[in-house]
């Protein structure tokens, strides 16, 4: 089940070959020697139904087995066709003569350790062995005859031969063999949605590769890159990756990499442009909240600035239109603000509008006008309210001058406006609480407040002879 992610080829609608394998692994064998091919096939391919395996040699008429090995002893071209497969990729097998050979896999792909051997016929042993990769020696030792690539890389791939050199100094060489270090998988290529997407849109990426049918096994995980290399993913077992929203800053160059859970193989794919687009900000439209012809004095006044098209980073801003002040601004990734005034005034009845720029320029909205209606009771009320704290005033000093008067502290009653009036007695301390009237004083006329403050003594004297009893 961990296969499927990966092996992007294996689907219903696609024929697949049969694949063939060797054992012993080498291609090049010695007269008289044997070797055992295996047939594996895939059962997609069901145009024609085979009761069992054929293999093909050469101009020979096919062979059919139940089974799916064969044994061979002779030089040629081998393929095998598997029920429900088509036919397997040739296999050359050589059934060499000669007193030295070079044996080599198969086989080979990336990552693998690749072995080559010089093998020599009959008792005489070899003293020296040197190879040569594209005509170049490259290895020579007299403890092993082997040739040892731990990690094979395509960068490997070449002609190769082995030199052996006997105790009596002959030298003896052998053919050259072409050796092809196969893909482990494909170079990865990567697949957008849209590469041209609109911005805000979601985007799916997709990192797509190959694996070989003789090595459907091999596990993958991948990466997402943008620009110069900055990794927008994780490593992940998944091929595929999902970008909700893009936007504009999010333009560039994009690749992606698949990599081997072992062995350390890597690719990455051609880089792919990735163009958003932004769509310029149009039909700007100023609404007020409440919707009413008239706001009611004291309320709160929202005024929302709206865009019908329009998309990225927009910033939106408020003003009055008779001087065109800038109550506010707002930057944000939405088609809509709004703006609060908290406590709405008389001051405010006035005509509005708005603006919104998400980079091609500033549209404005039509003004709308804001009426305030005002409410009479809330004033008459404040009228009042003003009129009884005047009154409470009067009474609070009446009835401090006479705790004064009362407690004989002349210094607390010169803080009072009329304080400096001149011969004024003080009241007798009441024997028992009876009414108390104040006396009529006369202020004299070098004293402007005298009267004044006579007059409200005397006005409030019913009052406070009421307070009193």
């Amino acid at each position: 089940p961990t296969l499927w992610p990966y092996l992007f080829l294996f689907s219903p609608a696609t024929v697949h070959k049969s694949v063939i394998s060797v054992q012993p692994p080498w291609t090049t064998v010695f007269h008289g020697e044997r070797v055992n091919l295996t047939c594996n096939g895939f059962h997609f391919y069901a145009q024609e139904k085979l009761q069992g395996y054929r293999w093909f040699s050469g101009k020979a008429r096919p062979r059919e087995t139940p089974g799916n090995t064969l044994e061979v002893r002779d030089s040629g071209q081998y393929r095998c066709q598997a029920p429900g497969s088509l036919p397997s990729n040739p296999v050359h097998l050589i059934f060499s003569s000669a007193s030295l050979i070079l044996q080599a896999p198969y086989s080979v792909f990336e990552g693998d350790e690749l072995v080559l051997r010089c093998q020599k016929r009959g008792r005489e042993k070899l003293a020296v062995v040197k190879y040569t990769w594209n005509r170049k020696i490259i290895s020579g030792t007299d403890e092993s005859f082997d040739l040892l690539i731990p990690k094979a890389s395509l960068n490997n791939s070449g002609c190769y031969q082995c030199i052996g050199f006997l105790e009596n100094a002959y030298v003896l060489r052998t053919s050259q063999t072409n050796i092809q270090i196969q893909e482990l998988f494909s170079r990865p290529k990567l697949e957008v949605t849209d590469s041209q997407p609109i911005e805000g849109k979601p985007v799916n990426l997709s990192c797509g590769t190959r694996l070989p049918l003789e090595r459907p096994d091999t596990r993958l995980h991948f990466v997402f890159l943008r620009d110069d290399g900055v990794m927008i993913s994780n490593w992940s077992g998944s091929p595929d990756l999902q970008i909700t929203a893009i936007w504009r800053e999010d333009s560039g160059s994009y690749s992606c990499g698949a990599e081997t859970l072992t062995g350390g193989i890597h690719k990455r794919s051609l880089p792919l442009q990735i163009d958003v687009q932004r769509i310029p900000v149009s039909g700007v439209l100023l609404e007020t909240q409440p919707q009413e012809d008239e706001v009611i004095e004291g309320e709160t006044l929202v005024l929302v600035c709206s865009v019908a098209k329009g998309t990225g980073n927009t910033t939106f801003s408020w003003h009055r239109e008779d001087t065109r002040e800038s109550l506010g601004q707002k930057s944000q990734r939405s088609q809509r603000a709004e703006l609060e005034i908290p406590v709405i005034g008389e001051s405010h009845a006035r005509s509005y509008y708005c603006t919104a720029d998400n980079g091609y320029g500033l549209i404005q909205s039509e003004a709308v006008n804001v009426t305030v209606r005002s409410i009479p009771g809330i004033k008459r009320g404040l009228v009042a309210g003003g009129t009884t704290g005047g009154s409470l005033s009067i009474l609070l000093a009446v009835a401090l001058l006479f705790y004064c008067w009362y407690q004989r502290k002349p210094g607390l009653c010169s803080l009072l406006p009329f304080a400096n009036l001149h011969n004024l007695p003080l009241p007798q301390k009441p024997h028992s609480l009876q009414p108390w009237k104040l006396p009529h004083y006369h202020s004299p006329p070098h004293h402007p407040s005298a009267n004044r403050w006579a007059h409200l003594l005397s006005s409030k004297g019913s009052f406070l002879n009421r307070c009193l009893v």
